[in-house]
Parts: structure tokens; sequence; C-alpha cells
């Protein structure tokens, strides 16, 4: 069936939505204040760059010729030097090692590392021309020992105190040796304080029931009972099968009827 339009209809324009209308307008009015907020920052980074460019410039060049200093230093000078350093030390350490197993001539054998012969250098010689190497380090702390063993207790105690330590075990010698030449002074509260430096600076077998042992010794000899036996203790529950292990019974009854 046909239809038909009256006449004077007119079809309804579609109604537009105001709010989308205005939430389109104010989406656009922030993304263009966006932009406009960026190129203004851009427009000012450019300027402050532009400005301080002189600045920016000296800053990168000064990094840069500190990172080449610093490489040009250690393979022109550094390793050289660290290499120069082992050649001088090895007639010293040849003879550092000699006297720690010799007994005869040893002192004569210390003598010789820490001082040089023939031309060559010492353990000090070593230490002096070569500050701040790996190897003046080492010979520092061979230094420490060869005083030790030579009866110069305080110039062991200097040597020793200015070794750092590259190892644990070395480290923990280092401080029982400066305990003991404490201990050759007569200042037995200062060789108790390294002893107990040397325990606490590494667990093994060897060197902890050692300075317990020493520590313990040294305590009892201060009068401090209660100390000793905990040392002692140590050594019997913690290192039962160190040789310190072996007489540790004796020091514990020792302490116990002080």
């Amino acid at each position: 069936m046909a239809t038909y339009k009256k006449r004077g209809y007119k079809a309804k324009e579609p109604q537009i939505d105001k709010t989308d209308e205005f939430e389109f307008n104010e989406q656009e009015s922030t993304t263009a204040e966006v932009f406009n907020t960026l190129e203004e920052s851009a427009s000012k980074s450019e300027e402050w760059v532009a400005k301080n460019q002189k600045y920016i410039l000296g800053v990168i060049g000064v990094i840069a010729i500190c990172v080449l200093g610093y490489l040009a230093f250690d393979q022109f000078i550094s390793k050289p030097k660290e290499a120069e350093a082992g050649n001088e030390m090895f007639y010293a350490m040849q003879a550092y090692n000699q006297a720690q197993q010799n007994t005869t001539v040893q002192d004569s054998l210390y003598n010789t590392a820490l001082n040089g012969a023939n031309g060559k250098y010492g353990l000090v010689d070593v230490i002096d021309n070569y500050k701040g190497t790996k190897n003046a380090n080492l010979a520092t702390y061979a230094a420490g020992m060869s005083f030790l063993n030579t009866q110069k207790y305080q110039e062991a105690i200097d040597y020793l105190g200015d070794y750092t330590a590259t190892d644990a075990l070395t480290g923990a010698l280092a401080k029982g040796a400066i305990g003991d030449a404490f201990m050759q002074l007569n200042q037995p509260e200062d060789a108790l304080d390294y002893y107990e430096k040397a325990v606490a600076a590494n667990a093994n077998n060897f060197t902890t029931p050692m300075f317990l042992q020493k520590a313990g010794a040294t305590a009892l000899e201060l009068g401090d009972a209660d100390a000793a036996l905990k040392y002692f203790e140590r050594i019997k529950d913690e290192f039962a099968s160190s040789s310190e292990a072996g007489t540790v019974a004796v020091f514990i009854a020792m302490a116990k009827n002080k």
C-alpha cells in the first residue's frame, strides 16, 4: 500500500549533542596546550643549551680527559711500574722464602730479604720506591714478618700495620703477628686486642685456633680467667680437629683453677 507525504511535511533535522561538541573542543584545546607547553619547553631547553654550550662542552671535555688520563696512566705508568716492582723484589722474596725454610741461617736470610745484597733491592727498597703498587704492599707484609723474626718488634708493628690485606688469611696472620710483637714488648693488653682481631679476620682451622689459644694464654696472664676460658672452649667446640685442640684440655683446666 502506497504512502504519501502530507503537504507541508518537513523532515526533522538530526539533533547535535552539544555535550559531545563541548568535550571534543575541550580535548582539542587541551591537546593544543600540551603541544604549546612542549614547544615552549623545547625552546627554553634549546636556549639554555645555546647559552651554556661552552660550559657543557667543557664538562664533556673534562670527563673525556679524565677517562683518557686514567687509561693512559694505567697502561703506560701503573702497569709498567707494577711489573718493575715485581722484578726488583724477586731477589728479596727469594731470600724471604728461603728464611722460612732454613732455620740455621734464618736471621741472615731475613736481613738479606729486608736490605738486599749484591746491588739487588731489599724489601724496604721496593716499598720506598714503588709505593702504591700491589707488589710494594706484598713487600710490606714480608718486611713486617722479617722484622718480627729478627726481633725488631716495633718495626714489625709499623710495617704490618701498613699492610693492606689482599686476602683473609694474610690479614689474620698480619694481625696475629702484631699481637706477637706487642707480647714481646711486654704490652699484653695490646697483644690481646690484636689476637682478637686476628680471630675475627677469618674463620679457618689454621689461624683461628692458633690465635684463640694465644688470646686465651694472654687473658690468663692478664688475670681474666673467664675470658680465657671462653677462648679455650671455642677451640674445643669449634676446632676439634686442629692441633691446638689436642692440648686445650690443659688450658681449660688452668682457666677453671685460676
